[in-house]
């Protein structure tokens, strides 16, 4: 029996990945750029045995479905293949962080996956490495594999992964401030809205133009660590990724009612002289990017319109960690093979 456990924390994209080039291979139509963040995160303990005759997958003390089990297995049979290991698995996982509510707990929780099968399997594998394979099971789950801004390349399948952004620690600036509007699973899944986008969207192909442009003006932020710079571009990226989906057919939408009042209301916040902007992925909730100096205070502006509970301060996260476990890895990876 091979166990390993690992911890890996959402990122947030600051510029968007928005559709897939290659669906099978979770190849990026645009790179993208994130920043991990500390307030919701995924741990994972994976354990392969000989005795065990199917893949289990438990996440929150729960048994998945047949359905969601099998995308699992589909992933770990990615992880035998490299390992030369046929065993089956037990996989648990828990969820810090609300699921497929648009809070990136796709990305936590693959990359939680991907960094327990590589200790249990004790297979060493680079970060680099790590960041491919993650891809495979979610697409941004590649960026989770580091701390602070990390970014996708679209590359190939050889590589297609993530990368450190340097920033000369700058990140420990900022604040993100989570907004949410609504914790339950969102009615159009990330993958499906991404596919109508690609296939349907007649602003699509200008999503791509103005996100290489984004690209660029947001590294240069980074670079800079000017933070005006690095909002705005953040802003409005996000702005113009959903924009994609309402031309879309049929026309969809992850905004609320209280969307639009929680992305007001950082307005009104901005134009009172507290420099602060939102983003917001594919679900309702509202993240509002500012600098740690000013965030309580735009806390309690915020706290004029939303209740407490609904409030969530987050600060940079660190990368893919490794968690001990009572049983030691393989030193070899010989040990796990079933021959």
């Amino acid at each position: 029996m091979y166990k390993g456990k690992a911890r890996a924390y959402t990122n947030i994209a600051l510029i968007k990945y928005w559709g897939k080039r290659d669906e099978a291979l979770i190849l990026p139509m645009n790179n993208s750029l994130s920043l991990t963040l500390d307030a919701f995160y995924t741990e994972t303990t994976a354990t392969f045995a000989e005795e065990f005759t199917e893949d289990r997958f438990f996440l929150d003390g729960v048994q998945q479905s047949k359905a969601a089990t099998k995308k699992i297995s589909a992933f770990l049979d990615l992880i035998r293949t490299e390992a030369n290991c046929s065993f089956s698995a037990l996989i648990n996982s828990q969820n810090f962080v609300p699921t497929a509510a648009g809070l990136a707990s796709s990305a936590s929780g693959l990359a939680a996956l991907a960094g327990a099968c590589n200790e249990a399997l004790g297979l060493h594998l680079s970060s680099e490495e790590l960041s491919r394979l993650a891809r495979k099971g979610s697409g941004s789950a590649c960026r989770s594999i580091y701390g602070g801004f990390a970014e996708w390349q679209q590359g190939t399948d050889a590589t297609s992964y993530a990368v450190q952004v340097p920033s000369d620690h700058w990140e420990n600036d900022l604040s993100m401030i989570f907004i949410l509007i609504n914790d339950q699973a969102k009615e159009v899944s990330s993958r499906d809205g991404m596919r109508r986008t690609v296939e349907t969207s007649s602003f699509y192909a200008g999503w791509l133009t103005a996100a290489a442009k984004d690209l660029v003006t947001i590294k240069q932020a980074i670079t800079d660590k000017d933070f005006t710079a690095l909002g705005k571009v953040t802003e409005a990226n996000a702005l113009k990724m959903h924009a994609t989906t309402l031309a879309a057919q049929p026309p969809f939408t992850y905004w609320s009612p209280e969307s639009l009042r929680a992305m007001d209301c950082v307005r009104q916040i901005r134009q009172q002289g507290l420099p602060c902007y939102f983003t917001m992925d594919a679900g309702p909730n509202v993240k509002v990017l500012c600098q740690k100096r000013d965030e309580q205070a735009i806390l309690q502006a915020l706290q004029a319109n939303f209740a407490k509970e609904q409030l969530i301060l987050a600060h940079v996260g660190s990368g893919l960690t490794a968690l001990p476990v009572n049983n030691p890895a393989p030193k070899t990876i010989k040990e796990c093979r079933h021959v």
